[in-house]
């Protein structure tokens, strides 16, 4: 019952701080005018929800953390087909790639590289499980009342919806183009892009300090005084955010040790995985609300601080990656980018092997201090 617990528990922390984390880069994203096809919570497959402006939210088939689809995220220089490829599939509302690529005059390695780079970008819909071939459709189109309305009291005329996989009029492929790649990620200036990659990370850290605000500002604490007596105070706002500033700079002190080989070992040492943080959950979730607090901030600047080490797929390697491409005026291409991914891939799994060997050892004899 108390490994159920424990799981139970680890599950609702982290579930819900990486929800909040992806929430950061939807919002950052939104802002900027990027187009954001899915907002979910629960890892990626079968979900049920909503679409409203564009984006589908909802909850999937597995309710642990959750994800932020960004569009125009991928690596590499874009194909020099896809001007002409969209306006092509918008005509056809529903075509293939071979019929794309003999409208278009293209191969059809060509044609299926600018149609799956579209389908990412959220321009065009991709093949379903139930499609025989590999099939693209226009994507459908329902205008907001806002535009509606400004179209009525411009006395122009009400802008058309479209089905999906209808097909429709372009009477200008360039400005159709246009209108869809300011809606990437990619379309944006530097600073732009840096700001929706650490907005994941700026979100946890903005959580727990307003956790430490409820705990010390509202709840309160209790303190021993010089003569040796208990009372109970509660802090003022500035302080709990002071008190919250250098738990931060505690956390990101600790994760430097990482990459000085004098105190590497003892970091990862003093460091938890998953299972260390589930065998916590269950002891502050009993110890009542301050506890639970408590814990819910300290992984919450875990998980953002983590998230900035300069290691691909995390967004601090992302924003490493960025920093190159500006300073270099170099793109970096898919593959290196995938073996960048993997070989961060492989330095977690190993430390994730070494620190889930001594939380394992510290549950069975009991030792976690």
């Amino acid at each position: 019952m108390d490994i159920v617990l424990m799981i139970l528990y680890a599950t609702i922390v982290l579930g819900f701080l990486v929800f909040i984390h992806e929430g950061g880069h939807y919002l950052a994203a939104r802002a900027f005018g990027v187009r954001v096809t899915e907002f979910m919570l629960g890892l990626p497959g079968p979900s049920v929800g909503f679409t409203r402006a564009g984006t589908r939210f909802g909850v999937t088939a597995v309710p642990l953390g959750g994800y932020a689809k960004v569009c125009g995220m991928e690596a590499g220089e874009m194909s020099p087909h896809l001007e002409q490829v969209l306006a092509a599939l918008y005509r056809r509302g529903t075509a293939n790639m071979e019929d794309i690529a003999a409208d278009c005059g293209i191969t059809d390695d060509d044609a299926f590289d600018a149609l799956d780079e579209l389908a990412e970008w959220g321009s065009v819909v991709g093949p379903t499980k139930k499609d025989q071939y590999n099939t693209y459709r226009a994507p459908a189109v329902r205008p907001a009342k806002k535009q509606i309305a400004a179209a009525e009291a411009a006395g122009r005329p009400t802008p058309a919806a479209f089905e999906l996989g209808e097909a429709r009029p372009v009477e200008n492929p360039h400005d159709l183009f246009e209108s869809e790649y300011r809606q990437q990620y990619r379309s944006l200036p530097f600073w732009k892009r840096s700001i929706i990659l650490v907005a994941g990370v700026a979100m946890n850290l903005l959580f727990a300090i307003l956790l430490f605000i409820v705990w010390l500002c509202v709840i309160g604490m209790d303190v021993q005084t010089a003569a040796g007596e208990i009372v109970h105070v509660n802090l003022n706002p500035l302080q709990a955010i002071q008190f919250g500033f250098m738990y931060i700079g505690a956390v990101v002190q600790a994760v430097a040790g990482l990459f000085n080989p004098a105190t590497a070992a003892q970091t990862v040492s003093d460091s938890a995985s998953i299972i260390g943080i589930a065998a916590m959950s269950k002891d502050f979730f009993e110890a009542g609300l301050v506890s639970i607090l408590q814990f819910f901030a300290m992984i919450s600047v875990s998980l953002g601080v983590m998230n900035l080490l300069p290691i691909p797929p995390l967004d601090g390697g992302r924003l490493v990656v960025e920093v190159f491409q500006k300073l270099t005026r170099k793109v970096v291409s898919t593959r290196a980018l995938n073996y960048l991914s993997a070989a961060g891939m492989l330095l977690f799994l190993g430390f994730f092997l070494v620190m889930a060997n001594q939380d394992i050892q510290r549950y069975v004899f009991g030792n976690w201090g």
